[in-house]
């Protein structure tokens, strides 16, 4: 896409969006890894780890890209991206952190590596599939979740907790990001057309297209609204025996 464009902001405002939404866990790991050392080693580790953290996901990230151009691989990062969307509302109810200890500067930076790159794999697909094969705004996405992840633990769980739809928010945006990366699946270019489709098909595939969308956006909110509809029945049904 062409630097600067309307569409490049846009990837921009939903990469900065699905930094923030999906960063507070990660930066929650990072302050439970090093909460055992000594007040003048916490800080270091955490600085020190999570640079580590950000090495390692930057890898993933260019790896993920460059992974997405493989036919197939679009569709199963959209339908992967959809259950992280999905899984962002379930499992807001009720959520605990009980994230690693260490209790060395080393143990507690492994930790840190570690712990991050595992959970960060949501953040590499949402960053990845919402830059659409820009390596600038993958860079960006990288630079901005470094300063979320360090210092925003404590920013984000506030702010979500004083703006509940913040939430809900980045699930509709990482489930248009995952149409979009279905969309864009050349396997699926008889579907929703491609660069050799023919023009009187056009109208057709942008109504698939955009079905696509709403069902992805819907089915998530949807799901995640149920999910939790049920969670809840269930905790206050012995209450009521």
């Amino acid at each position: 896409m062409e630097l600067f464009s309307t569409p490049w902001w846009s990837a921009l405002m939903a990469i900065i969006l699905i930094d923030l939404v999906l960063a507070g866990d990660n930066a929650i790991v990072i302050a439970l890894a090093a909460r055992n050392l000594p007040p003048h080693l916490q800080k270091k580790a955490i600085v020190w780890g999570a640079a580590g953290a950000i090495a390692v996901r930057s890898v993933m990230t260019v790896g993920v890209v460059w992974l997405l151009q493989i036919p197939g691989l679009m569709l199963v990062g959209g339908l992967g991206l959809l259950w992280v969307a999905y899984q962002l509302l379930s499992s807001q109810e009720g959520k605990e952190h009980d994230g690693p200890v260490a209790s060395t500067f080393w143990g507690a930076m492994k930790t840190i590596v570690i712990a991050d790159a595992l959970m960060g794999i949501d953040n590499v697909l949402g960053v990845a599939g919402a830059a659409n094969g820009s390596f600038a705004l993958v860079i960006i996405g990288l630079l901005v979740s470094i300063p979320i992840v360090v210092y925003g633990s404590t920013m984000v769980l506030k702010l979500v907790e004083r703006f509940p739809a913040i939430i809900k928010l980045g699930a509709a945006v990482l489930a248009f990001t995952a149409a979009k990366m279905i969309v864009g699946e050349r396997w699926l270019d008889p579907i929703y057309g491609g660069p050799d489709s023919l023009p009187s098909a056009q109208t057709l595939h942008s109504a698939a297209a955009w079905a696509t969308y709403a069902l992805a956006i819907a089915g998530v909110l949807g799901a995640g609204w149920w999910a939790n509809r049920r969670a809840q029945a269930a905790r206050t049904a012995p209450a009521a025996h």
